[in-house]
């Protein structure tokens, strides 16, 4: 775990990048009104990637509310809801790229009642700019999102300590802040934790370094984004196909009828490649592999893609394509870390569904074994029933197997989502902990 403080920006922070590290995919999350649209807008506007008319329609939305300067947060908060109030309410999608790298941003919403977009958008994320006023410091919001990156595998978290010029550019703000922020964080596990003081309005050391912040020597916020690694493992981890759909066409010059259509999760998929077929255990080998380019040769991870077999197999969707050599676990039965998102205690009678990558089957909670304190990180007895955004290890049994992974070992088939049948409504997002 890295802690970048008031150190000598190093000469890796200003290397060029290559765009062959890929694209940088992060989520910006922290509590009601600590800047995260702000923020946003400041990475856009600075790194000059937005076209004229969108300053021109930001600049005449702030002067009808009253600004004598754009309102730079409007540029994420598209929704009618969330300009009238003031907050977000949606995951709002960005995209931007400078000289050096590609990035897609997730802006959450720091209301505690919205904690399940912060999820749903942390599971896709290589890191996670968490932001803090640094006014009000380390609250509730900002142990549960550093925890939730903590549980979500997010590699990459940076702590943005925003608002300082509100605070005079104080040193002493900024370290009081981390060193709360480092503490917490003392029993977590990231690739790296990084801080970084910042002024989003103004645009201190978001972009560029500014003036107000002089004794501070590091990186800025957007000099630590572009050096990050943001490949995920999913190349290198085992092949996982979940099939989406089934084209069923005319049979052709002796050529098999049936297309599988999907997303490459993880690994390499290759023409000729001998294929394990889970949950149904049947075996097959892979005859062509097609895009809406034509045929390829192979394909990776993130690649959508339609797989023809040499033999017909009774597939449907939901069936995982993996490697015969590593395949995933076939079960029952499972343990897993919940994210509860229901706007309602759970109920033990409620009937549940579990969505696990295209594949859809009744569950049940068989045991509530415990819940996480999020002031302390303790592991605490379950006693009373899952309230809504609680954080709780629970054993479920499942009325059909499903082919799942640890979420330790694989992000895509290691997690899942519950739905309520009756409302049709999820409510609660689970990462696999333990497989019988």
């Amino acid at each position: 775990m890295t802690l970048i403080g008031e150190i000598e920006r190093s000469q890796g922070a200003s290397t060029v990048v290559s765009q062959a590290q890929g694209v940088l995919r992060f989520i910006t999350a922290g509590s009601v009104d600590d800047g995260k649209s702000t923020l946003i807008g400041r990475l856009l506007h600075d790194s000059q990637t937005l076209a004229s008319d969108q300053l021109e329609a930001i600049a005449r939305s702030s002067r009808q509310r009253g600004q004598s300067e754009p309102d730079l947060s409007l540029l994420t908060d598209g929704l009618e809801a969330e300009r009238e109030q003031g907050i977000t309410i949606d995951v709002a999608y960005r995209y931007f790229t400078t000289p050096r790298r590609k990035f897609i941003i997730a802006d959450a919403p720091g209301h505690v009642q919205y904690t399940r977009n912060m999820v749903t958008a942390a599971s896709s994320a290589d890191a996670a700019v968490i932001l803090v006023d640094a006014r009000k410091g380390l609250l509730e919001q900002g142990r549960r999102h550093l925890y939730l990156a903590h549980l979500l595998r997010v590699r990459h978290v940076v702590v943005a300590i925003n608002k300082m010029d509100l605070v005079g550019y104080e040193y002493s703000v900024f370290r009081d802040v981390r060193q709360a922020f480092a503490d917490f964080a003392a029993g977590l596990s990231f690739e790296s934790l990084e801080f970084v003081p910042i002024s989003a309005l103004r645009g201190d050391m978001v972009v560029h370094a500014g003036e107000g912040i002089d004794w501070y020597r590091g990186p800025t916020l957007l000099e630590l984004l572009e050096s990050m690694n943001g490949q995920q493992h999913s190349m290198a981890a085992p092949l996982r196909f979940p099939v989406q759909l089934v084209s069923r066409g005319a049979q052709q010059a002796g050529n098999p009828a049936r297309r599988y259509l999907g997303r490459v999760e993880s690994g390499q998929l290759h023409r000729g490649q001998h294929l394990l077929l889970q949950p149904s255990a049947q075996t097959a080998t892979v005859l062509s592999i097609q895009t809406f380019d034509g045929e390829r040769e192979s394909a990776s991870a993130g690649d959508a893609i339609a797989v023809v077999l040499h033999e017909e197999r009774d597939i449907s969707r939901g069936e995982l394509l993996v490697q015969e050599d590593s395949p995933a676990t076939v079960s029952r039965s499972l343990q897993a870390e919940l994210c509860w998102f229901g706007p309602h205690n759970y109920d033990v009678r409620a009937r549940l569904l579990i969505k696990h990558t295209t594949r859809l089957t009744s569950a049940r909670i068989t045991d509530i074994i415990e819940r996480v304190n999020i002031h302390s990180l303790q592991r605490e007895s379950a006693q009373e029933a899952i309230k809504p955004n609680d954080i709780v290890r629970v054993s479920l049994s499942l009325k059909q197997p499903l082919a799942i992974d640890l979420y330790a070992n694989n992000r895509c088939t290691g997690a899942f989502i519950l739905i309520d049948e009756a409302t049709n409504h999820t409510v609660a997002a689970g990462m696999v902990v333990g497989l019988q």
